[in-house]
């Protein structure tokens, strides 16, 4: 497959590496250093729940998305995030990268309930599923097959792992593929006068 290189579209890619950071301190902070596992009072209190949004802890929509289970977990996610984050933000502009973002992380949630509402889950794997589900409507919108790319692959892969590998929330993956696809389409269908998208 081949990858298309972002044209100079200006500005630097700043509110991803803040989500990054903020990512990182969180993970430092929950004090659970192993390759997997996630424990202590930032899980107990911030993970995504379903009882506890029941009955009125709305914050653990956003927060367990900046939670992660050990250092394969976030270092893989922060991996996909720089990725994607380098050339969509600077395409997009940040206001709307970031409401690609967290609107893909609230459909993720979305998901995750829908599916294991009993199970706690972490991670920003929804938002970034959002970030490759958002790639590739544009690209499809703009006459690119995202299959022919890096991200279209991306996206079968890792639908594909959540699906052989425990511990994964497919809800979640898939929630937040698909609010990141609507986002993409409503940003292409917004924007056709504008300069075309060059990213992947």
């Amino acid at each position: 497959t081949r990858v298309k290189t972002l044209a100079a579209a200006g500005g630097e890619p700043r509110a991803t590496i803040a989500l990054i950071a903020i990512c990182a301190i969180v993970f430092l902070a929950e004090g659970s250093f192993g390759l997997s596992g996630a424990q202590g009072s930032l899980y107990r209190d911030w993970a995504l729940f379903g009882p506890a949004v029941k009955i009125g802890e709305w914050w653990r929509l956003v927060t367990y998305g900046f939670l992660h289970a050990g250092l394969l977990h976030i270092g893989f996610n922060m991996f996909l995030l720089w990725i994607f984050g380098r050339e969509m933000e600077p395409q997009l502009g940040t206001p709307r990268f970031l409401g690609i973002y967290f609107s893909s992380l609230l459909a993720g949630a979305f998901g995750a309930l829908l599916l294991s509402p009993n199970v706690a889950t972490v991670g920003a794997s929804g938002a970034i599923f959002g970030l490759m589900g958002a790639s590739a409507a544009i690209m499809y919108a703009r006459g690119i097959n995202p299959f022919h790319t890096d991200v279209g692959m991306l996206i079968l892969f890792n639908l594909a792992l959540g699906f052989f590998a425990s511990g994964i929330s497919i809800g979640g993956h898939i929630g937040g593929l698909t609010g990141g696809i609507l986002g993409g389409l409503a940003i292409a269908a917004g924007d056709r006068s504008r300069r075309p998208w060059v990213g992947w």
